[in-house]
């Protein structure tokens, strides 16, 4: 069994939403599983440290994650056009991964919730996908065969899967952002297959 790692920052939930969305599609790829993971916050004052495993939701996530996965999907809300600082402060700290080449070759995506239809989608998952370049991965994103990326109205981009989860975070997934998300899951499951990524 191949696992893609789906590792995400979350802070009001609808990032989470949306991971759990990729993770069964991950799922109806035959052979391939999902393996669910968040990076803890991070603050301007580190004095006091998060706990080694959060109260809610999936465990932190490892570099040995990292070492042992087939291929890998990051998410985080979108912070000013970026992604948040949670999730590039875990990013910041694979050297040790960039080094030794521990991705290299393997299939890479991104995902992202926003408050607002033009708040940043596209610029938050081009700034995910730069570090994957660095690392050797290889970029997968939605082709425009999937149906719902030329007619949403909400989240759905051809950079990868979004949400737009509304000013105050309430609005839940719609329809065609479940089905686009679900679509990058299986595109990169399907690819990591096919590449015979193993860890």
């Amino acid at each position: 069994m191949s696992d893609i790692l789906i590792v995400y920052y979350s802070r009001h939930g609808a990032t989470a939403q949306l991971a759990r969305h990729i993770a069964r599609g991950v799922e109806e790829v035959e052979g391939v599983r999902a393996r669910l993971r968040q990076v803890p916050p991070v603050a301007p004052v580190t004095e006091v440290a998060a706990p080694p495993e959060p109260d809610t939701g999936a465990p932190y996530a490892t570099h040995e994650d990292l070492r042992e996965c087939a291929g890998l999907i990051l998410g985080s809300p979108t912070r000013f056009g970026n992604m948040a600082a949670p999730l590039k402060h875990f990013l910041d700290s694979t050297s040790a991964e960039w080094a030794s080449g521990s991705l290299v070759g393997k299939p890479a995506a991104a995902f992202t919730s926003t408050g607002t239809q033009h708040g940043g989608q596209e610029s938050t998952l081009l700034s995910m996908q730069l570090p994957l370049l660095h690392h050797g991965m290889l970029i997968v994103g939605l082709p425009f065969t999937e149906r719902g990326l030329s007619s949403t109205r909400e989240g759905g981009t051809p950079y990868g899967a979004s949400h737009v989860a509304g000013s105050d975070g309430a609005r839940p997934v719609s329809d065609t952002e479940r089905e686009l998300a679900r679509a990058l899951g299986r595109r990169v499951a399907d690819i990591a297959r096919r590449l015979g990524a193993s860890p």
